[in-house]
């Protein structure tokens, strides 16, 4: 299949990357072409706007940072719209707003164009290995006919509704995270102030009803001061701020979202938005650090 492949950060480029072993031809750009150069170099295609990934490819791909950047990426002037034609498939895996998988779907539709969001969860690891969680939003048929796609990039994959519904089946498990961070940091800092290894303690909490991929995942690389992105702080807060924004409108409350986003905006204001969500550990530390013992 030709597939168009818009993101090639963290996440995107080993999803792309597993796509081109399986055998796909593969069109792609990114905003910094250097974060393509591994892709490029294994046979992928560059090039220089969505608007001519979506010209080449049958499926389009995107995964990128921000709400904004996925509207520009998808309907702006050279876009992936705007070098569609129909017939083609459009899917957005990034986190964004549900209102904009909605609008995105519509516009594709008046075209003749499928669209899908199919946001996902797993971080860096997950998209090394291809086990993926991919939960998606869009029409049946469209989901079957992209499927073995989405195989070669995950391990679990669910139609979960009409457009929009992938992209709050994500918030869903961005604000269970939310309150599992917070949790493991707060174990781990327990921890250490009370002289414990801190491997050691997740080695042992980790196989018990505590148990969970924050503290069995991220838990080691606090033990080991690695706060290198798997998922960046600042898009986590984005993802957050998503999730509030949906709750306000649907007049929810969700005390314990609103608490861990104020310490991830803190972390932001820290300087640490570029490293990983694992550095909330830095924040609270902080924190601690100026309170006697």
């Amino acid at each position: 299949m030709k597939i168009g492949w818009i993101g090639t950060g963290v996440m995107g480029r080993s999803m792309c990357l597993h796509l081109i072993k399986a055998g796909h031809e593969a069109y792609v750009y990114n905003r910094t072409k250097s974060k393509a150069d591994d892709l490029i170099a294994a046979g992928a295609t560059w090039c220089e706007t969505p608007k001519e990934v979506a010209s080449k490819a049958d499926f389009i791909f995107s995964i990128v940072g921000f709400p904004k950047d996925v509207e520009e990426t998808i309907l702006g002037e050279n876009g992936v719209l705007a070098g569609c034609s129909a017939g083609k498939t459009i899917i957005d895996m990034t986190t964004s707003k549900p209102s904009l998988a909605a609008k995105i779907h519509s516009e594709a539709a008046a075209m003749g164009v499928k669209a899908l969001d199919a946001p996902v969860s797993g971080g860096d690891l997950g998209a090394q290995n291809g086990t993926l969680a991919i939960m998606v939003g869009g029409e049946s048929d469209v989901f079957e006919k992209v499927l073995p796609l989405f195989e070669i990039m995950g391990s679990t994959i669910q139609l979960m509704g009409a457009p929009g519904a992938g992209q709050h089946t994500k918030m869903c498990n961005q604000i269970l995270i939310s309150g599992t961070m917070i949790g493991a940091v707060e174990s781990l800092l327990y921890a250490q102030r009370s002289g414990l290894d801190k491997q050691s303690v997740i080695n042992v909490i980790g196989t018990g009803a505590a148990g969970s991929w924050t503290i069995n995942n991220l838990g080691p690389r606090i033990a080991n001061k690695d706060f290198d992105p798997g998922f960046f702080i600042k898009h986590f807060v984005k993802d957050m701020g998503i999730a509030l924004e949906e709750a306000r409108r649907m007049n929810l409350s969700l005390p314990g979202l609103a608490l861990v986003n104020q310490f991830y905006i803190s972390a932001m204001a820290m300087g640490y938005e570029n490293l990983g969500t694992q550095a909330l550990y830095k924040v609270l530390e902080n924190m601690n650090s100026e309170m006697p013992q």
